[in-house]
C-alpha cells in the first residue's frame, strides 16, 4: 500500500486546486429528522475539489452517513445549501434528483445492494440502462470495468456464487459506469475480509490517482490513511478537526 497521504481540515481547497474546481460545496447544511429534535447534522461547511479523496470518520451517531447522504441526494437538507457537481440539490424534485444521481454520482454501499436475479454484468449494467445509454455502448462499458477489476470470467456468475470482495467490486464498476463526476463510498471494506478490504482500498486509491473525486465514510483510520488525501472528523454533526496522522 502507498504511504500515508496528506490530511487537512474540512472545508480547505488543496494548494493545487482552486476553490472554484469545486465537485461538492455544503454551505450551513443542516439537517434534522425530527422536528424541533437535535440536528443529526448541524450547519456544516465542506468544500470537495476535484481529483480529491476525502475520507469522512466519526464516532456512531456523528452524523457522518448523514452527511454522505446529503451528498448523494439521498437526504434532503433541513435548511443550508448542498451542490454537487455545479447542481444545487435543494432545487431538484424527487425524479430529477433520480435522474442527477445516475448521471453525476456513483454510490458503494457496505452490503453491496446487488440484486440476486440478475448476472454480476447485468447488475453493471443497470444503471446505464435506466440511464438510457444505447445498449452496444454500455454493454462495452461494463466489459471494461469488468476486465479492469478482475471479474471477466465472473461477468455471468450471480451474487450469490461470488465473493465479498467480488461482490464489492461488481458494485464499483456499476458505480462507475455512467462516468460519474463523484463516487461516494458508505464503509466499503465493512463487509469484506481483510484480504477484500485490501483490494477495496488498492481499488480506490487507484481510481484516484485517475482523477477520480472520492468522498467515502470510514470508521477504519487504515481506510482514510491508504485511501484519502484528505480526511475530515465529524462529532456531534459538526465537522470537528483533521484525524491525526
Amino acid at each position: 500500500m502507498a504511504n500515508q497521504r496528506d490530511h487537512a481540515t474540512g472545508s480547505q481547497a488543496t494548494p493545487d486546486r482552486p476553490e472554484q474546481d469545486h465537485i461538492v460545496r455544503l454551505r450551513a447544511a443542516t439537517k434534522r429528522y425530527e422536528a424541533g429534535g437535535a440536528p443529526a447534522l448541524d450547519a456544516v461547511d465542506l468544500t470537495v475539489n476535484a481529483g480529491e479523496a476525502v475520507a469522512i470518520m466519526g464516532p456512531s451517531g456523528s452524523g457522518k452517513s448523514t452527511l454522505l447522504n446529503l451528498v448523494a441526494g439521498l437526504d434532503r437538507p433541513t435548511s443550508g445549501h448542498v451542490e454537487v457537481a455545479g447542481t444545487v440539490l435543494n432545487r431538484l424534485s424527487e425524479s430529477a434528483l433520480s435522474r442527477f444521481r445516475r448521471q453525476h454520482v456513483g454510490i458503494v454501499f457496505q452490503f453491496f445492494h446487488l440484486l440476486d436475479d440478475l448476472s454480476a454484468r447485468d447488475n453493471v449494467l443497470l444503471p446505464a440502462r435506466l440511464g438510457g445509454t444505447p445498449p452496444r455502448a454500455a454493454r462495452a462499458r461494463a466489459d471494461e470495468l469488468l476486465e479492469t477489476l478482475g471479474l471477466t470470467t465472473r461477468a455471468h456468475a450471480f451474487p450469490q456464487q461470488l465473493s465479498g470482495g467480488e461482490r464489492q467490486r461488481v458494485a464499483v464498476a456499476r458505480a462507475l459506469i455512467n462516468r460519474p463526476a463523484l463516487l461516494l463510498a458508505d464503509e466499503p471494506t465493512g463487509a469484506v475480509d481483510t484480504k477484500a478490504g485490501a483490494q477495496i482500498i488498492d481499488l480506490l486509491r487507484d481510481l484516484n490517482s485517475t482523477g477520480q473525486t472520492v468522498v467515502l465514510v470510514t470508521h477504519d483510520p487504515e481506510v482514510a490513511q491508504h485511501c484519502a488525501t484528505r480526511t475530515v472528523e465529524v462529532r456531534d454533526g459538526r465537522i470537528s478537526q483533521a484525524v491525526p496522522a
